[in-house]
């Protein structure tokens, strides 16, 4: 639960919590600045676990202050990955349950309470994941698009002939956009069968998956339509076997295989 109200004063503090863990490296932090100015990110002890934690000015995560950063890419890029350095530079020296982006409470102890009230749910996801990285696959249909098709030319021989269309172009036309058609469609089933296929490969890896909203087609000249973004959770063990499966993937299918990672399992954390 973030603990965030629409007006504090200029001098009032709060706790910014960005990950919770089990005994991290005391190192692990090194001089990273954390979201804001003062204070550094520290470690904060619950009920046998460790939230790692850092004081900040309330005035700059009231409400307010919070829409008009969203309505900053620049400002919302920067605080993300100041939360996204702090969980990883943890994640390296223990398992990590990170927390959502601007998780706040009113001070150590109300952290503590809240916390504590999540501790069971902490510790399953910590087991879950332990020994596992997040890993990112993008799958793009092979081949390239199919070019539409062009009417029939006209003959120009003389201003009559100029008027009427060769015999039988309109038909020709027609039959040729059918054939297009019915070519695209043929292609879009068959680039969704490499992406289940693609899928369920990356999932008798991993320990679980997710698959996510596909991004928008590419700009146009590029060619490349994405038909399966996913998220795989799987143990550190099995990177080599990961790289292994991509490679043969793109050489069975013919598809475009992206693979992006290791993360910290974002993704497989749940509700917390």
């Amino acid at each position: 639960m973030t603990e965030r109200g629409p007006q504090q004063a200029a001098d009032e503090s709060a706790l910014y919590v960005f990950a919770v863990c089990d005994t991290p490296d005391p190192a692990a932090l090194g001089r990273l600045p954390g979201v804001a100015e003062g204070a550094p990110p520290r470690p904060l002890r619950f009920g046998g676990l460790t939230a790692i934690v850092q004081t900040v000015r309330a005035a700059e995560f009231t409400d307010e202050a919070w829409q008009a950063r969203m309505s900053d890419p620049d400002d919302l890029e920067r605080c993300a990955r100041a939360h996204h350095d702090v969980v990883s530079a943890v994640a390296v020296s223990c398992p990590t349950v990170p927390l959502p982006l601007a998780t706040l409470y009113h001070g150590d102890e109300r952290a503590r309470q809240a916390l504590l009230g999540e501790t069971g749910r902490f510790r399953a996801v910590l087991e879950r994941t332990a020994g596992h990285r997040e890993w990112g696959v993008k799958v793009y249909a092979p081949g390239s698009p199919v070019p539409d098709p062009k009417p029939a030319p006209l003959r120009a021989e003389t201003p009559t002939a100029r008027s009427r269309p060769t015999p039988g172009a309109g038909l020709a036309y027609l039959e040729r956009k059918r054939g297009v058609q019915a070519q695209r469609e043929r292609r879009h089933e068959d680039a969704l069968r490499v992406a289940e296929a693609v899928d369920a490969a990356f999932r008798n890896l991993a320990a679980s998956g997710r698959r996510l909203r596909l991004h928008s087609p590419e700009p146009a000249g590029q060619g490349r339509v994405q038909v399966l973004n996913a998220t795989y959770l799987v143990a550190e063990h099995r990177t080599a076997e990961l790289d292994a499966l991509s490679r043969t993937l793109r050489d069975e299918t013919g598809a475009g295989i992206e693979l992006s990672g290791p993360w910290v399992p974002y993704s497989f954390v749940g509700e917390v």
